[in-house]
């Protein structure tokens, strides 16, 4: 007599959950075992961590469960792992309300900074549906999945936590747009290279201190930014165009900055800077990494020396915000499918016209104005807001012989 329920009583569905060490066969085997009973597959997630496998699975559950328990139960006991079954449990539902992708940063990330961010997005009665590791080195990243509130209140919580554990935290919404993004435009100075090439000309020209602390001010949005490059190219006058040359050798591109490049177009991305700087720079960073389109003002040169003056109107911040619109015209791309790079105070409409906005190391001015703020020093970090993994990275340079350092040993 079988000691199947009634039909009203029987599980719809039943959860398997199998763990243990992680080997070749294993999920080939259990897929096996339930063919005998011809379920169907309502939902499957695997992951594998630290060679430990996890393995759940939703299926149908068939009108006599108990002999499909004892197989499954049999096969683990077989693969020396371990395994749950539950009845009916449901298929997992969205939730009705906004859905987010959560990137957390940390170099290192602690237990108790991502329990102080589980905290938070529990606070507001939303639910982490899935996390994935996005990067373990040098930075470690994860990505969390978050359903049930809005993106936006969830990204004013979450960045003053960030702020109070010393960790970067990235909310995006989750839909399509994430994975249509096609044209990235980033400043240059301290976003794409390091340093300021004014300062650095001030450096050649005996006025670089001078020159130094009216950039800090008009990056913290002190000083209005045309009036800021006015003066301080003033002070450049006479200086050997020479001296152009010798600073573009000196030049140091952020860490990460040729990875972001080569991975990004690899994909279709197309690239833009936009500078407050000199077109006789970024014309020449342009050429070098392979960037589609560059924007800049440009330094006066009479008789082999600067003039002291700019020739045509100024990349200023409203300038900005009116390349990248034309560079997105260009390309054929709405403004909602741009990424925006930038650290001071002349990148904040570029950064606002963009469909995402990222500060990177910027001053505190730019960080609370844009979409989300990255505050190490490696720029290849933003991938991982784009849902690209270090591991993804790594395999595409591998595959074209570029080897990457191995990180420590855990």
């Amino acid at each position: 007599m079988s000691d199947a329920l009634p039909a009203e009583e029987r599980p719809k569905t039943l959860l398997i959950t199998l763990t243990g060490k992680d080997r070749p066969g294993v999920t080939s085997t259990v897929f096996a075992t339930l063919a005998r009973f011809s379920v169907e597959v309502v939902d499957i997630e695997q992951i594998v961590l630290r060679g430990r496998l996890i393995l759940g699975l939703l299926v149908t559950a068939p009108r006599d469960w108990k002999p499909l328990r004892d197989a499954v139960e049999k096969v683990a006991a077989e693969l020396d792992m371990t395994v749950e079954v539950e009845r009916g449990a449901g298929d997992n539902k969205h939730r009705p309300t906004g859905r987010s992708h959560v990137t957390v940063l940390g170099t290192p990330l602690r237990s108790a900074q991502v329990a102080a961010i589980a905290g938070r997005i529990a606070d507001v009665g939303a639910n982490i549906d899935r996390i994935e590791r996005m990067a373990r080195y040098p930075v470690t990243a994860i990505d969390l999945h978050v359903s049930g509130t809005d993106p936006e209140k969830l990204r004013t919580i979450l960045a003053e936590e960030a702020a109070r554990q010393g960790i970067d935290v990235a909310v995006q919404s989750a839909g399509l747009l994430r994975h249509g993004m096609r044209l990235i435009v980033m400043d240059v100075d301290s976003t794409l290279i390091q340093g300021e090439v004014i300062e650095m000309l001030a450096a050649h020209a005996g006025c670089e201190e001078e020159v130094a602390r009216v950039t800090d001010a008009a990056m913290r949005g002190d000083l209005d930014f045309a009036e800021s490059l006015t003066a301080r190219v003033a002070l450049l006058e006479g200086l050997d165009a020479a001296a152009i040359d010798r600073v573009y050798e000196d030049l140091v591109l952020a860490p990460g900055a040729r990875t972001t490049v080569r991975t990004l177009k690899r994909l279709g991305y197309r690239f833009a800077i936009v500078s407050g700087g000199f077109s006789q720079i970024t014309d020449r960073l342009a050429a070098d990494l392979g960037i589609d389109f560059a924007a800049a003002n440009e330094l006066e040169i009479v008789d082999g020396r600067l003039t002291g003056r700019v020739v045509g109107e100024i990349v200023d911040r409203a300038g900005k915000a009116r390349a990248l619109r034309r560079f997105a015209a260009e390309v054929g791309v709405a403004e909602s499918a741009t990424i925006a790079i930038g650290d001071g105070a002349n990148d904040l409409d570029m950064l606002g016209a963009a469909g995402l906005g990222i500060a990177f190391n910027a001053k505190p001015l730019v960080q609370q104005a844009a979409h989300t703020a990255v505050n190490v020093p490696y720029l290849d970090t933003v991938m991982y807001l784009l849902g690209i993994s270090r591991e993804e990275i790594e395999a595409a340079d591998a595959a074209v012989g570029i080897v990457t350092p191995a990180p420590p040993l855990d």
